[in-house]
């Protein structure tokens, strides 16, 4: 009872008051350096993260060298999660799956047996099924780390100690690339080639003030493990690689495979990386499906354990490139990846380098690494001297060394006394073997220590002199460049350096099939698209709702663009392809632009962008407008003709003369020379015929020569001396010749 109450008494003095803020900021914060210390961002020197190196350094506690047989997963999974790394075990099996897969690291520092997963995004098998042993590249890291090359620290639970970073002599970072989100800051670094890298390291070493610009040189850009090709403008580039920020725009490998007569098909070969391959293609059959790349007939994945996706067109019209360009945009065939270098900076500091940081870090720890490794050869060669020289002075006295040993109660201390040995050779001389007593041993030992003694001088001067390390971490690099070279299978490059790709503006028309179509509209606005041109008789002989009929019938393509003028002073634009079919009576062109019901359509034609056009009100004023400024991007119009407040728009026709006739209400003609009207894109125009009462009727443009022409009962006339009628633009005008209609229209100007 007395230990509960001391217990309760112990709890309630170790409480504090304090303000609920300040203490989540402070764990808060603590959480934070934790997730980027120990989980998120790799360190600059090894390009690993925690999870990776205890892994890495696992197996090599377990002998899983690269000659050696594979041991299960589950084995070292045991070992990471019991040593050194108090996490899930399926985290820590998915982190070493990864470093097995070959599409996902460049340089793989795992050999897998088994399952390990595939691009397709299907996982790997559990890990009790499969086998894994270190590469290469993994030993390559872990090279000297029992020669006190990198410090230790305890482990979780203080049992036993792991490396705080691994010697690397391989610069892991940029070769296989690492990305990760920590709180409040990520990394993302994509794989490079290790031979551009170490020509890269040559420079920086030989040349310290070099620059970005001149390591890039060298220095491509990613080379990703699924190919691809990089398509990033190349001042891009370096910007990305001087601030340690920027991303690179990444395309799919493709080429044209022709088939039998004159068929052919698109076959992809590599695609971005981290891009899953069953996703893509899912992707673009949706497309396919939805009608988004009309001219896409099929996909099919034919892949083995090369990528082989086949792209089938609908017809071979179509032109490859501009069908690839479309996939482009609206798939993972092309994508972005990003560039972070947000990395520990000697293993406690967190901040985005550039690429010349990154290699001259990576460069400092090499030439660490190689000063404690000399150092500690150093040490194992003045003690190795040491036990050598007693060794000799034993062999010069061995008579003496065999009597003193059998016949002196304490051999060590009279043989220190006597020759002023060391403990040390003391304990070599009394632990030496009888079979040791030879002379040719003596040669040998006389041999090893001039060998040793020649070793050690080599080392005390490398370690003095910078410029001697530097020259050795050359020789290093070298060897990685041979062993890992642009002519290896390994370090072949696979991304491919294409040209930036500028955005390519393809045609609307580009991807709509171009068929023959007849436009129908009714005079109360409902409009339809058959299927060929047809002829005038069959065109007369369609039929219409009860109470309409006939205003707008002529030939398109369904890859034209139509424009249709109305009384609002509006231009609205039509695709072709977007019109209803011809079954039944159509749809009301008031759904498919926003044409309200106080306005009228006054012309409906097919856009043609070199013309030009002659719009004008009923209160006669009208002005000529380029057919190429009227194209509408909405489905509200474009306002041309400002029409006031009492009047609206009357005629839109096509400019192709050189004199305009206007006829008003009140049956009076005026014609003119055209170029008194003004060009514009936008306004009320000018006045092209005064009147007292009424309005304009109809205009149209003709040439002089050839005479003005109407429709009179169903044919045309034709009157050439119109000298009487000529005259200035805002003139009231005469009546019209004899046979010209009582309704004043010129007939098929604006209708």
């Amino acid at each position: 009872m007395a230990k509960k109450k001391d217990t309760k008494t112990a709890l309630a003095m170790n409480v504090q008051d304090r303000e609920l803020g300040p203490v989540l900021s402070e764990k808060y914060l603590s959480y934070a350096l934790s997730t980027i210390m120990s989980r998120s961002l790799p360190d600059v020197r090894d390009g690993m993260k925690p999870v990776h190196r205890r892994v890495i350094y696992a197996m090599m506690q377990l002998s899983l060298k690269p000659e050696t047989s594979p041991k299960k997963c589950a084995r070292v999974v045991g070992d990471v999660i019991g040593k050194f790394h108090p996490h899930g075990d399926q985290s820590v099996y998915d982190a070493l799956v990864r470093l097995a897969q070959d599409f996902s690291v460049r340089y793989p520092l795992v050999d897998g047996q088994g399952n390990f997963g595939n691009i397709d995004g299907d996982n790997a098998a559990a890990m009790r099924y499969t086998e894994a042993r270190m590469t290469q590249v993994a030993q390559l890291l872990l090279e000297g780390i029992d020669d006190d090359a990198v410090d230790f620290r305890a482990t979780y639970d203080g049992e036993t100690l792991e490396p705080v970073v691994f010697p690397a002599n391989f610069p892991n970072l940029l070769a296989n690339g690492s990305s990760g989100i920590a709180v409040g800051m990520a990394t993302s670094i994509p794989p490079h080639n290790v031979a551009e890298l170490c020509d890269a390291l040559e420079v920086l070493i030989d040349k310290p003030d070099c620059t970005v610009k001149d390591l890039l040189k060298h220095v491509k850009g990613p080379d990703f493990p699924t190919g691809g090709i990089l398509v990033e403008d190349r001042a891009a580039i370096v910007e990305a690689y001087e601030t340690g920020r920027g991303s690179f725009r990444m395309r799919a490998k493709w080429h044209k495979e022709e088939l039998k007569n004159g068929n052919w098909q698109i076959v992809v070969t590599e695609i971005p990386y981290q891009v899953v391959k069953s996703r893509l293609i899912e992707k673009i059959a949706d497309l396919i499906v939805t009608k988004k790349i009309p001219f896409l007939d099929d996909v099919t994945d034919e892949s083995a354990e090369d990528i082989r996706i086949v792209l089938t067109p609908k017809n071979k019209s179509i032109e490859a490139e501009l069908l690839m360009e479309q996939i482009f945009r609206q798939t993972d065939l092309e994508s972005r990846f990003g560039l972070n270098m947000n990395v520990l900076d000697g293993g406690t500091v967190p901040r985005v380098m550039n690429l010349k940081e990154v290699l001259q870090a990576f460069v400092d720890h090499r030439q660490e690494v190689l000063v404690r490794r000399s150092k500690h050869r150093l040490a194992h060669i003045e003690h190795r001297l040491e036990v050598l020289a007693g060794l000799l002075i034993a062999y010069l006295n061995i008579d003496e060394v065999i009597k003193i040993i059998r016949e002196e109660d304490d051999p060590k201390a009279e043989m220190i006394k006597k020759w002023k040995l060391t403990d040390v050779q003391c304990d070599a001389i009394l632990n030496m073997r009888l079979r040791s007593l030879r002379k040719l041993e003596e040669i040998e030992i006389k041999t090893e220590h001039k060998d040793l003694t020649a070793e050690k001088a080599d080392l005390e001067k490398l370690i003095a002199s910078k410029s001697r390390q530097m020259t050795a971490i050359k020789k290093q690099i070298k060897e990685l460049h041979e062993a890992f070279g642009l002519k290896t299978a390994l370090g072949a490059r696979r991304t491919k350096i294409g040209k930036a790709v500028d955005t390519v503006d393809i045609p609307v028309d580009a991807f709509i099939e171009k068929e023959p179509i007849t436009v129908i509209c009714s005079d109360k606005g409902w409009i339809r698209a058959m299927k060929g041109h047809l002829e005038p008789d069959k065109i007369a002989s369609i039929s219409y709702k009860e109470g309409d009929g006939a205003k707008f019938a002529f030939h398109a393509e369904t890859t034209d663009k139509l424009i249709a003028f109305a009384t609002n002073g509006k231009f609205y634009t039509i695709g072709a392809d977007k019109l209803p079919p011809g079954r039944g009576f159509g749809e009301p062109v008031r759904l498919m632009i926003d044409l309200g019901n106080e306005a009228d359509l006054i012309t409906l034609m097919v856009h043609e962008p070199e013309r030009k056009l002659l719009v004008a009100a009923d209160d006669g004023r009208g002005f000529i407008v380029p057919e190429q400024e009227i194209l509408s991007q909405t489905k509200n119009g474009k306002q041309c003709l400002l029409v006031k407040k009492d009047a609206e728009a009357r005629v839109c026709t096509a400019v192709t003369g050189d004199h305009v006739a206007v006829i008003g209400k009140n049956r009076k003609l005026l014609i003119f020379k055209l170029d008194e009207i003004p060009e514009m894109s936008r306004g009320v125009g000018v006045i092209l015929q005064r009147y007292k009462d009424g309005g304009l009727s109809d205009a149209k443009t003709f040439v002089l020569k050839d005479g003005l022409s109407w429709l009179s009962g169903g044919r045309e006339r034709v009157e050439k001396k119109l000298k009487p009628w000529i005259g200035q633009r805002a003139q009231a005008g005469m009546l019209p010749p004899n046979g010209f209609p009582r309704q004043p229209k010129f007939g098929g100007s604006s209708s």
